[in-house]
């Protein structure tokens, strides 16, 4: 454990050796909490082995505990024991309190995964209990004054006292909501219950006593703050489209954050809580984007057959000519975040128009960070209305925009995005060519196999199984409707995917070619769900490209070049 001077840069080790796992520095106090992992039985392919459903999730067999660090003496005590996982969420001001999670877990029923938040007493290590195996609370850290807590969690946490969907609607759990519990009664309030947004990073402030947040509010990831007294809710005007993260002084006003909108990269800067004035520390973006051309994003919007917007933008090439027809590519998620106005992205729409494309991104019911009743039409839909807002988009944008070629629109998406690639061409043959990256094409094989697999299902099919609904795991499966597809389809994916399991895009290509379709299927070697080594991404990136170049520029050449059906 080291502790650096900020104003010398001078370093001082204060514990050697210390054990490998998280820790937090207990405020004002010569103590620190210290995280310990048990891990689970080596991974010996010799011995064969009882294996859980879960085991596919690197770690699933270890526990972590927690110990208390004496940063004089060097002295440990641990603080829990058991086969539960337990984590810390924070320390009080005073250090006399912990607020921990002890995580269970039950395969009958849904939510499977169960967490007990609790305030655990130093003095005398008696606990008070928060809430007792709720599957929907995720974090949690005390108010200044010790007095209540602020968690975050799912609108069915808590009994559902944060719910606001339609009747026969299931929310989505991963439309975050706020919550603050008052430690005196445990009563708790739902603060964000009739807010769309859904919220990211919190902070509970020591100089002015309100909650600062971030939040997907549609496709902006926006800062605000919340009266934990009166429960007014002020979004703060910052100078980007995506706040990144944001820190506060422990006794001041000040503020710092980064963030980065649709056509810049990130940017440090600071701010005066109650003036908001901010002011630029760092400007990363002037380096990257340093003698780079970019042209304009612009933003759109659809209105859907059930009267909803659907928030869209588009992305127009440097070198744009209103006069002229351009290729198009569409791009969405179709799950449960929104596709957001970040600049750095894995799927760069700047770069995609730099190569004289106009890109549309569409963020269809389903995302969250458009409220509740908007985000809960990811449950038990399988894409049924989500594919409805994409086609229906796109070819509203093409009609209102002469300048698209109608007849050169492709699409891509990944993870759900590329199940939703693979759904989209059962249902239409708008698109010249498509791409799905590692994409879903079996609901009941990715239930059963897939590293979130049946978990993920609590979130997207609740309450329903494959013997209990055919009609979610087996009709809306692309797999199934494999003989409606007639667009060129590209699939790529990560020979070590272990969320998506690689098969998923195998079997959908070995259908498409027995039934003689266009199509091909590109295997990275040895990258998992995000292809992340530096030298496979350029190819992989080049991979989409040229097959978008191929389909909807009518030049294989850079294709040909690349590929006589060998993996990257």
């Amino acid at each position: 454990l080291v502790t650096v001077d900020p104003h010398t840069g001078t370093e001082k080790v204060l514990v050697d050796n210390l054990p490998e796992g998280s820790f937090t520095v207990a405020p004002g106090e010569d103590f620190l909490i210290f995280t310990t992992t048990e891990n689970g039985p080596a991974d010996d392919k010799s011995v064969y082995q009882i294996i859980e459903p879960d085991d596919r999730q690197p770690g699933w067999r270890s526990r972590s505990g927690l110990m208390k660090y004496d940063i004089a003496t060097g002295l440990s005590t641990p603080l829990t024991f058991g086969h539960h996982d337990v984590s810390l969420h924070d320390i009080s001001a005073d250090g006399k309190r912990l607020l921990v999670s002890v995580h269970s877990s039950c395969l009958t029923q849904r939510p499977t995964s169960l967490s007990t938040i609790m305030v655990l007493n130093l003095d005398d290590m008696s606990t008070d209990t928060i809430c007792a195996n709720d599957g929907f609370v995720s974090n949690a850290q005390f108010s200044p004054d010790g007095k209540s807590a602020v968690v975050t969690g799912s609108p069915e946490a808590f009994g559902g006292i944060g719910k606001n969907v339609a009747e026969g609607q299931i929310p989505n759990m991963y439309d975050i909501q706020l919550f603050v519990v008052s430690l005196a009664d445990m009563k708790v309030r739902a603060m964000t219950r009739n807010f769309n947004p859904s919220i990211q990073q919190v902070a509970w402030s020591n100089h002015d006593g309100m909650i600062y947040f971030t939040a997907e509010d549609r496709d902006y990831v926006n800062m605000f703050v919340l009266n934990p007294r009166s429960g007014a809710i002020r979004r703060i005007d910052v100078p980007e489209a995506t706040v990144g993260g944001f820190s506060l002084a422990a006794e001041s006003n000040r503020v710092a954050f980064y963030g980065q909108s649709a056509s810049n990269s990130d940017r440090l800067y600071t701010m005066e809580a109650g003036k908001w004035r901010t002011t630029v520390a760092d400007d990363l973006s002037r380096q990257t984007l340093d003698g780079i051309a970019l042209g304009e994003c612009r933003a759109w919007n659809y209105i859907n057959e059930q009267g909803d917007t659907i928030s869209c933008r588009y992305y127009l090439p440097a070198n744009f000519d209103a006069n002229a027809k351009w290729p198009m590519i569409v791009n969405y998620y179709g799950g449960c975040s929104p596709t957001s106005r970040y600049f750095e992205s894995r799927y760069p729409q700047h770069a995609y128009a730099s190569q004289g494309y106009v890109v549309l991104v569409i963020n269809p019911r389903g995302a969250s960070g458009f409220g509740q009743k908007f985000s809960a039409w990811h449950v038990n839909t399988a894409g049924e209305g989500v594919a409805d807002d994409i086609i229906g988009a796109t070819r509203s944008f093409a009609k209102e925009h002469a300048f698209v070629n109608d007849k050169k629109i492709g699409c891509i998406g990944a993870s759900y995005g590329g199940f939703m690639t693979q759904y989209l061409q059962t249902r239409t043959d708008l698109f010249a060519a498509a791409i799905s990256h590692a994409g879903i094409s079996d609901h009941t094989s990715y239930w059963g196999e897939g590293y979130w697999g049946y978990s993920y299902s609590e979130v997207s099919m609740a309450g329903n199984y494959p013997w209990t609904n055919r009609h979610l795991f087996v009709d809306q499966s692309p797999l199934f409707n494999a003989d409606k597809i007639h667009t060129p389809l590209l699939f790529v994916h990560g020979t070590s995917d272990n969320n998506v399991p690689v098969g998923e895009s195998i079997q959908m290509y070995t259908a498409l070619k027995l039934l003689g379709r266009e199509t091909a299927l590109v295997l990275v070697e040895g990258e998992d769900h995000h292809i992340t080594d530096y030298h496979k991404r350029i190819k992989w990136h080049n991979t989409i490209m040229a097959w978008f170049a191929k389909w909807l520029r009518d030049d294989a050449s850079w294709w040909n070049q690349m590929y006589g059906g060998k993996s990257l």
